[in-house]
């Protein structure tokens, strides 16, 4: 009797011992994971990143989650992209254009008149193609989770209005910190001024630049609108944004949570899609009610022409090259 009771003692002991391991080596593999956004709480991107943290809150019972640091918290785009890759922010939404300088694929999404239209650019994105270029990121230290829409990228001046790329000579725009794009302001006849995201304001309004460019509802969101009222249906690119994850940050999650943060974030895009379109049209609509001159009779192939010249540099032949002739083939 002593045997067997010294038995269910150790049975007993060795029972808790397991239940004390589980739910230390649970408590270890909870983590409040922090993402970065440069936008504001209201943008869209914002809340599909809560939307993200919702949903993997809701599928791991709570064991992780997202913190969003938004407004340019954690710093810049490029800043956040370098702390990113470090490890030191461990989900981040950018551009994909300033990803260009560490994933060249990234690149190829950012040049002029490549998508015709909205839907070429969500076939493109939502196909292999994307799925291509997201696990593309692996090689550089980040892990691609999913595109959000940006919208058509146009230009906006205090100066004049933009329809043909004659207007633009001798204006200062400011463009992302981005080589390609600073090529392509030149091609136009115009001065690229690289300039923070958060840094446009002031430059407007105190002449270090003449304009930017950008989509409807950061022209409106930013009150660029209230400063260079000259808008110019350009669209010169159609650039996504791109939301990736730290490879350490990554390398922390076993296969069944990898799934669910890829998952949700997949899910938090097509929200994104969805708010970015009614997001839009409030933002023309804004935009008119303040006052700004809406110039939507620009001649797009003399922009498109004069521009070709980035593809030269920025693409080479091979893989790159090979790249923007499947995008553009995809019907």
């Amino acid at each position: 009797m002593r045997a067997c009771a010294r038995g269910a003692v150790l049975a007993v002991l060795l029972s808790a011992v397991v239940l004390v391991w589980q739910v230390l080596g649970g408590a270890a593999r909870a983590r409040e994971f922090r993402a970065a956004d440069t936008q504001t709480a209201d943008y869209p991107t914002v809340q599909a990143l809560l939307t993200m943290d919702r949903l993997v809150r809701e599928r791991t019972g709570g064991r992780h989650s997202i913190k969003v640091f938004h407004s340019r918290q954690l710093g810049e785009e490029k800043e956040t992209i370098e702390q990113t890759r470090v490890g030191a922010i461990d989900i981040n939404r950018s551009s994909t254009a300033p990803f260009a300088s560490f994933v060249p694929e990234a690149g190829v999404l950012a040049l002029p008149y490549l998508f015709r239209s909205v839907e070429h650019l969500h076939k493109v994105l939502d196909g292999p193609i994307g799925d291509e270029i997201l696990a593309s990121f692996e090689a550089y230290g980040f892990v691609g989770l999913a595109f959000y829409d940006s919208g058509a990228r146009s230009f906006y001046n205090t100066v004049r209005p933009i329809r043909v790329p004659a207007d633009m000579a001798g204006l200062r725009i400011r463009v992302q910190q981005s080589d390609q794009m600073i090529d392509m302001i030149r091609l136009l006849g115009a001065e690229a001024i690289a300039l923070p995201y958060g840094q446009v304001t002031t430059g407007l309004s105190t002449g270090i630049v003449d304009g930017a460019e950008n989509n409807w509802p950061s022209y409106v969101s930013t009150d660029h609108v209230k400063l260079a009222r000259f808008h110019s249906a350009t669209e010169h690119t159609m650039t996504p944004e791109v939301l990736v994850m730290s490879a350490r940050a990554w390398a922390a999650l076993d296969a069944a949570d990898r799934q669910i943060f890829r998952q949700a974030a997949r899910e938090s895009a097509l929200y994104m899609r969805q708010q970015w379109f009614e997001w839009e049209g409030r933002s023309r609509a804004a935009a008119r009610g303040a006052g700004a001159v809406l110039t939507e009779g620009v001649d797009k192939k003399a922009f498109a022409d004069a521009v070709a010249p980035l593809y030269e540099r920025f693409v080479p032949p091979g893989r790159l090259r090979d790249l923007v002739e499947r995008i553009r083939m995809v019907e």
